[in-house]
């Protein structure tokens, strides 16, 4: 990286709440917030957002007409992002870039507009621009009165990381001052969950903790899907306001074996931990948020990739999904939120049922990983 790129806010909805005070109670105990939802024909367990942190977001959908047939994950992402630019005061003339990502968009409209097609074989007028990716970034846009530029994209679970990436290389180009990055997901849907149902992925029933993510004794997969919203406020250099400091980023994208495959030690990962973290001795690295998503080979993939490039001896290693679930695109930037809380409170927060770790001194710099279906990865070194 040419220079530092300072994160002046995060604001983030899931499961664990949606004040940062809650968010960080809901790290300090060992309780996951996983619960059953019904589905049409069949039940799934979920992490939710709460109805009490639900009912607050929807008073946007009564707001404003234009917002009525807005799908949530458009809603989600711009509940965060007005609580993300007032956090660091930017004005709607700063004229700031957006990108906002979704791994599957407004899931639950398209399955709507789909089912009363299939019924009545006419689409509804609205069928098409409330189900379009860009209509997240487009409508956050519009919400906050700025003038852009606006991106929307997919690159499945690591999507949010990705439009950290962009952000920076915006920021860096000298083309905006400021960029707000992130990713929504409103993906609890009959159709969603049996997808994941279908890959042999999904979490059953009948565990104190139902997603074993980081457990590398399982012998079945465990993953669990999570509803979220997550932005970061991003500025060039070193911002008197930053919360924490970006100072490497790394990508690296497998070529597919597989539709869902990544190698058996995480090739994607090797690369793009080695790049974030650039000429900084591996020693420096006090902790990594895994990505972890609670599969079997997803999950020992990753640890090998980084004792391989940790020379075998990892630096603290933990992970949210346990907790929170897997929110797809959102979940990088959700590990982004864990390792800020981590590096103000100095704290290292442990994932309860595996191994005891040897926790560190201090906690200065800490490298975040996610990687999509294919083996997209990215890794995000940050500093306070």
């Amino acid at each position: 990286m040419k220079a530092p790129i300072s994160i002046t806010s995060l604001a983030t909805v899931s499961a664990l709440g949606i004040s940062e005070e809650e968010i960080w109670r809901s790290y300090l105990n060992d309780k996951h917030y996983i619960t059953e939802k019904q589905f049409e024909n069949s039940d799934a367990l979920v992490a939710k957002i709460s109805e009490k942190d639900t009912k607050e977001i929807l008073e946007i959908r009564n707001s404003d007409q234009k917002y009525k047939n807005l799908d949530n994950s458009v809603l989600y992402a711009m509940y965060v992002a007005r609580k993300a630019i007032e956090k660091s005061e930017w004005k709607p003339q700063d004229n700031f870039g957006i990108n906002i990502g979704s791994s599957r968009g407004a899931t639950s409209l398209f399955e709507k507009y789909h089912k009363d097609f299939l019924n009545s074989k006419k689409a509804e007028t609205l069928s098409s621009p409330t189900t379009t990716l860009g209509n997240i970034s487009s409508w956050v846009a519009h919400d906050l009165q700025t003038n852009g530029p606006e991106i929307s994209h997919s690159i499945t679970c690591s999507t949010g990381l990705h439009a950290v990436l962009n952000g920076i290389a915006w920021l860096q180009s000298g083309m905006s001052d400021k960029f707000l990055v992130g990713a929504s997901e409103a993906s609890l849907t009959h159709f969603t969950i049996a997808q994941m149902k279908a890959l042999k992925i999904y979490a059953s029933k009948g565990r104190s903790y139902p997603c074993k993510a980081f457990d590398l004794q399982k012998k079945r997969n465990t993953m669990i899907l999570g509803e979220a919203a997550s932005v970061l406020c991003l500025e060039s250099g070193t911002a008197k306001n930053a919360i924490a400091k970006i100072i490497g980023v790394g990508y690296a994208t497998e070529i597919l074996e597989h539709n869902i495959s990544i190698s058996t030690e995480a090739s994607c990962f090797q690369k793009s931990m080695k790049m974030a973290i650039g000429n900084i001795p591996i020693e420096e690295i006090d902790a990594i948020v895994m990505h972890a998503p609670g599969t079997v080979k997803g999950d020992t993939s990753e640890y090998k990739a980084i004792k391989r490039v940790f020379c075998n001896k990892p630096p603290f290693l933990t992970t949210n999904k346990w907790k929170l679930g897997h929110t797809f695109s959102t979940s990088g930037i959700l590990s982004i939120e864990l390792a800020i809380f981590m590096l103000q409170h100095q704290q290292a927060i442990a994932v309860p049922y595996v191994e005891k770790q040897k926790e560190p001194s201090q906690l200065r710099k800490i490298l975040i990983n996610a990687v999509g279906f294919g083996g997209n990865a990215v890794s995000v070194l940050l500093t306070k």
